[in-house]
């Protein structure tokens, strides 16, 4: 996969998710995806103050990246 259809694939991944946190007050941004294989993100809105964010970026978000981009090895939200 090229670094293009990565970045595609990982904003489906996105999107999929994008309705359980909007759901909640809250949203995600990609800020970028390093040497194809760690992407970073921004939790938003309620997201951001959430107590249960590292969670939610582990369980829901990095879950579903790697599904639909199996390369990817880490999800770090940046502030």
């Amino acid at each position: 996969m090229n670094t293009e259809e990565l970045k595609h694939n990982v904003m489906l991944a996105l999107d999929e998710i994008r309705p359980f946190l909007n759901s909640d007050g809250g949203d995600i941004t990609l800020i970028g995806i390093e040497d194809d294989k760690h992407v970073k993100v921004r939790l938003e809105g309620a997201c951001n103050a959430c107590s249960i964010n590292k969670m939610t970026l582990k369980a829901g978000v990095e879950t579903t990246i790697k599904k639909f981009a199996p390369q990817i090895e880490t999800v770090t939200n940046v502030a």
